[in-house]
């Protein structure tokens, strides 16, 4: 019988794959979901994020949106629009709390399996 993984074990997957998002670049929450072997755990990811603060070293949350560049995890930031400046900070226009030019930010985490 194969063991379920712990969702402590699903969380620090998800932070390390975060942690390999480059500044200027975003993912998806479903991208990171099916990268670490989990599609259809998008919505688990976005948890996982939520609860992101607490790790020692920086999870840059920032970079993850939903599947069609909208900035959905915006309200779990401190503050009004702290995500979508992050992220103008990195040089990604946000309009209307969706990203500009989705497409041409969108970081796959599965080139990692490339590199």
């Amino acid at each position: 019988m194969k063991s379920k993984t712990s969702e402590g074990d699903f969380f620090q997957k998800v932070y390390e794959v975060t942690r390999l998002i480059p500044p200027g670049k975003v993912t998806s929450y479903g991208a990171i979901a099916a990268f670490i072997g989990s599609p259809g755990a998008a919505r688990m990811v976005g948890w996982a994020l939520n609860k992101c603060d607490g790790q020692t070293v920086y999870v840059p949350a920032h970079r993850v949106v939903n599947r069609n560049g909208m900035l959905s995890g915006k309200h779990y930031f401190p503050g009004e629009n702290v995500m979508e400046q992050l992220l103008k900070n990195e040089g990604i226009m946000v309009v209307h709390n969706q990203i500009v030019n989705f497409k041409k930010h969108f970081w796959d985490p599965f080139v990692l399996l490339n590199e």
